[in-house]
């Protein structure tokens, strides 16, 4: 048994959040996690499509596909802290889902086969949301509303 104290990164387990992780934050999590892998996915597809197509559009390709890529590691993240009940795991979830809602709708104003894609963003990231704002889901992350945080004169 070690004697070193936890890292200010992780969650202090305390009666608020103790116990088995809700499904609701398994959920959040596993939403975070397919979109960052849906992400990831599109990113390399890109990437690969800029680095084999033709000259032109190498450079948009590349930079298309490395962007995708980098930007796959905040859900990625987000959903491996919900899994580990992180409190600071649910902002950049939070953050993911709004940034989702705005690429759910440009998807859904084409007239292509982008329109189901846009649906299922939409519907997964008005659920993220929802399931990450339950209340459940913040006593398990041991996150306190505003007025409810410790006074600095209580012990902890």
């Amino acid at each position: 048994m070690s004697s070193q104290s936890p890292s200010s990164s992780e969650t202090e387990i305390t009666p608020e959040n103790a116990g088995p992780r809700p499904r609701r934050l398994t959920y959040a999590a596993a939403l975070a996690a397919l979109e960052g892998l849906a992400l990831l996915v599109g990113g390399v597809w890109i990437l690969v499509l800029g680095l084999t197509g033709d000259s032109a559009d190498r450079t948009q390709g590349v930079t298309g596909g490395v962007t995708l890529i980098a930007l796959s590691l905040l859900p990625l993240l987000a959903a491996r802290g919900l899994l580990g009940r992180r409190s600071w795991s649910r902002g950049p979830a939070l953050i993911t889902q709004i940034m989702a809602l705005p690429v759910a709708y440009t998807l859904l104003q084409a007239d292509s086969a982008a329109i189901p894609a846009g649906i299922a963003l939409a519907i997964a990231a008005v659920a993220s949301l929802v399931l990450l704002v339950n209340a459940e889901t913040t006593r398990a992350l041991g996150i306190r509303g505003p007025g409810n945080a410790p006074q600095q004169d209580e012990p902890k």
